[in-house]
């Protein structure tokens, strides 16, 4: 996922849906934001473009609960998220990968203050091909031979497969380096080896999906609440030889048998506090987590809720 260069943020724009328990459901379709009244609070978001369906989803809904409290969410990518946030120029980052050890030191010596990082949900990361692509299942040494540096595999005829229509040449679709995507699949799938040089690295998830879908023999991976059924298709993995091929779904990312599960993160700098604190309560409530699920992604287990209940 390493991308070089400048991207440019993804704008804000809200998701509507139903969503029941007292207010109007909510599902993961773009609408237009709403201004908060005079005098009301406006909280920044920024971060992980995988989160971002799902975070401008909550802040449509918050709006409703709390008609005095805006929340502004905009991508780019987790690293750019983190980095905004130590700079002081956000209230909360998004992020889909785990905070280094040395942006963690940076918080302590350039601001005095520790990063707060709270789970929010899960998410499986998914490795996509296009739907009429007969590849079923993949394992991560054939993934990392597909895009590290020094793999080997460059057409699908080397995995015995026959893309309909012709088009040999693996099409190979990546993410930014400031994207945790990217971060976390180089470090869980590639063993932190490079990527290779050639792949169409995209701005954001969705642009992963749309590529994908657009594109025959083409290979990509991004969260599964980007999956668009009859244009892709979401690839079993397996982690390694002779070890079983898993699915991505909710079930498997919460237990733990898909390999490429991983975390969703919220994170302040210091303690929140005020509106902050009650934005973070809310989008781990059961309201808050009913959106996450109806975004495609996994609430937080009964396990980590009862942690919540218990002050933990």
């Amino acid at each position: 996922m390493r991308i070089p260069g400048t991207r440019t943020v993804i704008e804000p724009s809200f998701w509507r849906s139903a969503l029941a328990a007292g207010m109007a459901a909510m599902i993961c379709a773009g609408c237009g934001g709403q201004s908060a009244p005079e005098g009301g609070t406006t909280l920044q978001i920024k971060g992980s473009d995988t989160m971002v369906n799902v975070a401008q989803a909550w802040a449509e809904a918050y709006h409703q609960v709390r008609p005095g409290v805006r929340v502004e969410v905009s991508g780019g990518g987790s690293g750019v998220g983190i980095a905004a946030l130590l700079r002081g120029t956000v209230d909360i980052a998004a992020s889909s990968r785990d905070l280094k050890p040395e942006e963690a030191e940076q918080a302590r010596r350039y601001t005095g203050r520790e990063v707060r990082s709270f789970v929010v949900g899960h998410d499986a990361l998914a490795v996509y091909v296009h739907a009429s692509n007969p590849l079923e299942e993949i394992a991560f040494e054939q993934l990392a031979d597909m895009f590290a540096e020094g793999g080997r595999i460059e057409r699908w005829s080397q995995l015995g497969v026959t893309i309909p229509g012709g088009g040999d040449k693996i099409i190979r679709v990546s993410r930014q380096s400031s994207s945790g995507t990217y971060e976390f699949f180089r470090e869980h799938v590639l063993g932190r080896r490079d990527f290779r040089l050639g792949s169409r690295d995209m701005n954001g998830s969705k642009e992963v999906v749309e590529l994908v879908a657009a594109t025959p023999a083409a290979i990509g991976y991004s969260g599964m609440g980007y999956h668009e059924p009859g244009r892709v298709k979401m690839l079993r993995v397996s982690p390694g030889a002779g070890r079983p091929a898993v699915a991505p779904t909710m079930e498997t990312a919460m237990s733990g048998e898909y390999p490429i599960a991983r975390s969703l993160l919220l994170l302040t700098l210091g303690e929140p506090e005020g509106e902050i604190r009650a934005f973070l309560d809310w989008v781990r409530s059961p309201t808050g987590q009913t959106i996450v699920r109806e975004c495609g992604y996994v609430p937080l287990t009964p396990d980590e809720r009862a942690a919540l209940t218990a002050g933990r």
